[in-house]
């Protein structure tokens, strides 16, 4: 077989590993991941509504929610290991993958870094990541124990425990027009944000 980790002959049809990603940055290479895997939830997302006649999209939403919540996680953890340089820690970024500590964590260290009216401002423009995280935690956390993260990528807990979609009587269903729309606001505003404090407050590059 032919090797897969090698490039197409066509150049177009090579995907490069490292050319967005730099041995000098850390922070930045977690900006570069974090945006790939909001787009590809995205397109996945777009991929679906365009044609949806094979129900695709019922096997599809599993990486579609996966790769939202991760590129989300990514993007809180650049933020928070940038603010911890900002204001001075040595702590670079804590926690595993629980989105709604992690924004409560971002929220905090924006107010230590600045004041108030940089917080509003935050809130103003990730309502719809806040919305989206109020949604999911009332539907996961009421279930088995831990903050059920892994509900994208397992049917089951690390405890065996069944997942909030598996027991369900009636459909468990998802508005995939509403969910592309508001990943897209999400995106947009989780990476404005994350950008301005690493490439504006830390490095002085805007």
């Amino acid at each position: 077989m032919k090797k897969i980790f090698q490039g197409n002959e066509d150049y177009n049809k090579s995907a490069f590993l490292n050319w967005r990603i730099s041995s000098r940055e850390d922070i930045g290479n977690l900006l570069v991941l974090a945006k790939g895997f909001l787009n590809s939830s995205i397109q996945l997302s777009k991929d679906c509504l365009d044609n949806n006649d094979d129900k695709k999209a019922d096997i599809l939403i599993f990486p579609i929610l996966h790769n939202a919540n991760h590129g989300i996680e990514l993007y809180l953890k650049a933020m928070i290991w940038t603010l911890n340089r900002l204001i001075g820690s040595e702590l670079k970024i804590k926690g595993r993958h629980n989105i709604q500590q992690m924004i409560l964590n971002v929220r905090l260290k924006i107010k230590f870094y600045k004041d108030n009216e940089w917080i509003e401002h935050f809130n103003k423009q990730n309502k719809a990541l806040d919305e989206y995280i109020s949604e999911l935690f009332d539907l996961i956390s009421g279930y088995g124990k831990g903050d059920n993260m892994d509900f994208t990528r397992y049917p089951i807990t690390n405890n065996y425990e069944r997942h909030f979609y598996i027991d369900q009587l009636n459909n468990v269903e998802i508005d995939l027009e509403n969910l592309k729309a508001q990943l897209v606001k999400i995106k947009e505003s989780l990476d404005e944000r994350a950008s301005y404090f690493f490439y504006q407050e830390l490095n002085g590059e805007w």
